[in-house]
């Protein structure tokens, strides 16, 4: 169990590191893109279906409004 935190917090830094040379269009795809994941495969869950088809469905999802929200945010 230990070792899978270890990697867990090792992913979880690297992809904070990775986010420095982004844009805010590029971090915003990226930020909605996992929400959505976890969204949809938590609603899925919770509603008997597939989580993985729920994560795909809200990464999608989370990606485009994350997208437009970071295009958004850059015009200023």
């Amino acid at each position: 169990m230990k070792r899978r935190q270890l990697i867990g917090a090792a992913l979880a830094i690297a992809s904070a590191a990775a986010c420095t040379n982004m844009t805010p269009q590029q971090q915003g795809t990226v930020t909605g893109a996992g929400i959505g994941a976890a969204a949809g495969a938590g609603i899925a869950a919770i509603a008997g279906g597939s989580g993985w088809t729920g994560a795909a469905i809200g990464a999608v999802a989370g990606g485009v409004a994350g997208n437009i929200k970071g295009s958004k945010q850059q015009q200023w």
